[in-house]
């Protein structure tokens, strides 16, 4: 037969466990972590403090083991708050804390009433559920699974209603203060719940954390780690499907290929630290100035390629050579002192059946007539649109 003392002891071995699960998580340093390996311990501790009622002092057993748990809750918010990126809110928190604090003393000491403590703790506790529902639903990161973060807020919400319906029962029985109440049917399905429901709620932190963890390993496989510029592989994935789309729709699609001109005059003469930080600041330059559906990706070195969908040649030959003046009139300055520099590119536009490889190497052809031709121009692969493209200033 289940007994209050059963669950505690099955609730302090699922907790014992999440708590080895985040232990191993740690070293990752992840945002939230911590908090939810202590909100963890805190259950474990705040449990063992009431299995020794009648063998320690009350303070003990109860108003310092249901404020452990109270920490525990608070710890799991502050937790998905860290997680999410948002404030932790500790001093609402503690003032949450210390308001039950005065509560369990006054009605442990002054009024000795049962229903009244388990009233306090559950409405402190329901409260705090109810906030990370709200904080989980409102701030998920519109590019994570939207399937674990429903989850979590579902099982704190139920967490919620379960600490509510705990304190109506407790206010609502006609015994006395009496600890047998604790025993009662209805005491004990609620127990059960919140037993299976907090453990739960760390394992759906866990999936939490590996959707970022993955996420962040996919982040990093599709961007270049200095520049920040899409990978190669991830950019020739986006081509690709971006002829897809343009063989559907019948819309035009554009390949530059940009090179930055003499670049190893510019690591000889500022040092390679130089030259990283004249290729973020191109990087950054060209993405202000390109649409949220335009991929820049660095094809390696110096070399860079962008992608412009619905666009045909005049539009990408205008959008390189918008390219081009604005990298002629940036001024790079840092530790190395202060670098001007230009680029060339090559403009070829996508042609029916074509491969993104025959794409590539037309707008590479043209870059490399562009560079033959003295660099700081802008070059189509098409002759017949040479005369669209603007003269360049050398």
């Amino acid at each position: 037969m289940l007994t209050p003392a059963s669950i505690l002891i099955t609730t302090v071995l699922l907790s014992l466990a999440m708590v080895l699960v985040l232990g191993s998580l740690l070293r990752a340093e992840m945002a939230g972590v911590r908090e939810w390996f202590t909100s963890n311990l805190a259950v474990i501790g705040g449990l063992l403090l009431l299995g020794l009622r009648g063998l320690v002092p009350d303070f003990f057993s109860i108003v310092a083991a249901n404020l452990v748990l109270a920490l525990s809750t608070a710890c799991y918010y502050a937790g998905c708050a860290r997680f999410l990126g948002r404030p932790p809110h500790w001093l609402r928190l503690a003032a949450g804390i210390g308001a039950l604090a005065l509560a369990l003393t006054i009605w442990l000491y002054i009024d000795d009433n049962i229903p009244l403590r388990v009233l306090a703790t559950t409405t402190y506790t329901g409260i705090v559920c109810v906030a990370v529902a709200v904080l989980l639903l409102r701030h998920r990161p519109s590019t994570r699974r939207r399937y674990n973060y429903w989850f979590a807020a579902a099982l704190a919400l139920i967490f919620a209603l379960c600490q509510v319906a705990r304190g109506i029962h407790f206010i609502m029985l006609p015994l006395p203060s009496d600890p047998l109440i604790f025993h009662s049917t209805w005491n004990m399905a609620l127990l059960i719940v919140g037993a299976v429901i907090m453990p739960a709620m760390t394992m759906v932190a866990v999936m939490m954390i590996h959707d970022a963890m993955l996420a962040a390993a996919e982040d990093a496989a599709n961007h270049d780690h200095m520049t920040g510029a899409l990978s190669r592989k991830r950019l020739e994935t986006l081509a690709r499907e971006q002829i897809a789309n343009a063989v559907k729709a019948g819309r035009p699609l554009s390949l530059l290929i940009i090179d930055l001109d003499h670049f190893k005059h510019i690591n000889d003469n500022h040092g390679h630290a130089g030259g990283d930080t004249v290729l973020r600041e191109f990087v950054r330059m060209t993405r202000a100035s390109l649409r949220d559906s335009d991929a820049l990706g660095r094809m390696g070195g110096e070399e860079f390629a962008v992608l412009l969908p619905d666009t045909d040649t005049a539009g990408a030959l205008r959008i390189a050579e918008r390219l081009r003046e604005q990298t002629k009139m940036q001024l790079v300055i840092g530790a190395f002192g202060e670098c001007r520099y230009s680029i060339s590119a090559g403009v070829a536009s996508w042609r029916t059946g074509e491969t993104f490889d025959r794409l590539s190497m037309r707008a590479d052809r043209a870059l490399y007539t562009a560079k033959s031709a003295g660099r700081n121009r802008v070059l189509p692969d098409d002759v017949q649109a040479v005369d669209q493209a603007m003269p360049a200033t050398v």
